[in-house]
Order: C-alpha cells, then sequence, then structure tokens
C-alpha cells in the first residue's frame, strides 16, 4: 500500500521557460499542484527528494508549503528524454478517504512448462482504491502453467476496498507453446517460398571441380590463340 512521503515545498512566484530552467539549475523541479476546485498552486520541489520519492508509481505526497499541509498524488511526471531528470510534476489534490482511479503494474514470477512462453499483455491494470491505500502492484503466478493457460483482468487478486476498472475479459498473461528452432526454419522456408525467393543452392565439390575446370580449359584456348 501506498506510504506518504513528505517533502518541503516552495511556491513560485516566476513563471516560463527561463524561470524553470534557473528553477532546475538550482536543483529543483517545477511542479503545479491542482483539483478539488482550488486554485493552482505553482511550486517548486526538492530534487533529489522528488526524484526519490516518484520512483515508486502512484506515490502519494504529503506537501510542506510554508507550513500548510497538502496531500498529493502525483498525476503526471515529465522527464528528459536523454537524462531521464525529472522536469515537471503535476500533482493532484487528494483526500483523505478519498477514491481514486490508478494504473497498477503487474509482475510476473514463476517457471512454467518446459517448451512454453510467457507473454505479457498488460504491464499494468486500472483499479479504483483510497488513496491512501494504492497497492504498489500485483504479483501473479505463472508456476507450472501449460500452453493453453492464461490469467484474465478479472482473475487478478484485488485487495479489499479495490476495485477493478479494466475490463475483467481484458488478457493479462497468456502461455502458449515455444516454437522450435526446426519449426521456426520451416515457416521460414515457406514464407519464402510464397514471396518467390529462391534459396541459393551450396557449393559442393562437384561444382567446384567443374569450374577448375572451365577455368583451365579457358587457359589453353588462350595459349592456343597467342
Amino acid at each position: 500500500m501506498s506510504d506518504q512521503t513528505r517533502i518541503t515545498a516552495e511556491r513560485r512566484t516566476e513563471f516560463g521557460k527561463g524561470a524553470a530552467r534557473r528553477i532546475r539549475r538550482a536543483d529543483k523541479v517545477p511542479a503545479v499542484l491542482y483539483g478539488h476546485g482550488t486554485p493552482p498552486l505553482h511550486l517548486a520541489l526538492p530534487g533529489h527528494d522528488t526524484m526519490m520519492a516518484l520512483k515508486l508509481s502512484n506515490a502519494l505526497l504529503t506537501l510542506d508549503v510554508g507550513g500548510e499541509e497538502h496531500l498529493a498524488l502525483a498525476k503526471d511526471v515529465q522527464r528528459d528524454p536523454i537524462k531521464r531528470v525529472i522536469e515537471h510534476v503535476d500533482l493532484v489534490v487528494i483526500r483523505k478517504g478519498e477514491k481514486v482511479e490508478v494504473d497498477v503494474a503487474i509482475h510476473v514470477e514463476g517457471e512454467t512448462a518446459p517448451e512454453t512462453y510467457v507473454t505479457v499483455d498488460r504491464n499494468e491494470i486500472t483499479v479504483e482504491a483510497d488513496a491512501t491505500k494504492i497497492p504498489e502492484s500485483f504479483t501473479l503466478s505463472v508456476e507450472g502453467f501449460e500452453a493453453g493457460r492464461h490469467i484474465l483482468a478479472g482473475e487478478v487478486e484485488l485487495p479489499q476496498g479495490v476495485t477493478l476498472i479494466t475490463d475483467p475479459e481484458a488478457l493479462v498473461v497468456n502461455v502458449t507453446q515455444a516454437i522450435s528452432e526446426e519449426a521456426l526454419e520451416a515457416e521460414l522456408a515457406e514464407a519464402e517460398a510464397e514471396a518467390g525467393i529462391e534459396q541459393d543452392a551450396p557449393e559442393t565439390e562437384d561444382s567446384e571441380t567443374t569450374e577448375a575446370g572451365d577455368d583451365a580449359a579457358s587457359d589453353d584456348e588462350k595459349s592456343e590463340e597467342s
């Protein structure tokens, strides 16, 4: 379940790209807090503390802004595509006892039967939960699963008070028969044949001998001409 992380934030009075760059150079993160009909609150969050807090998805934050506390949930986290540092955070105000819709990660564990392959069709499912009791993840076991077994969203075991929003019939995990190397080569050959691609015949000793004889004959002909 979600643990609350306390972060001391500062109000922002400057806006725009230039102001955002100055905030980042000071190892802080521009952020905005909104929701429940309150005016947006523009903040600067401490860079390191924010990065550590948002390593967990659906992190619940207690923001201390000039002595006022705000319970918030990270709604959108923008990161630099190369450096992966946090550039901006959108936060929504949360009330204790409030239900929220969130995406919760799926983790698969266990070994399936020999010669089978596990496909995770959904890395997360959407649920509704108490804002202070959001599951960190759901762990699904595929131990001993044979080909043909699967897990649907409706089969994921949810904690009490958590409601599934994702379609219960949505496929989450699927176990199929692993294709052998021989079968893969046969499929490839069949596909090439359908596409009209001819395979080059492997060279043999006979073909090499013939080529050598042709070269010798050609040399003799040149000798006679000279």
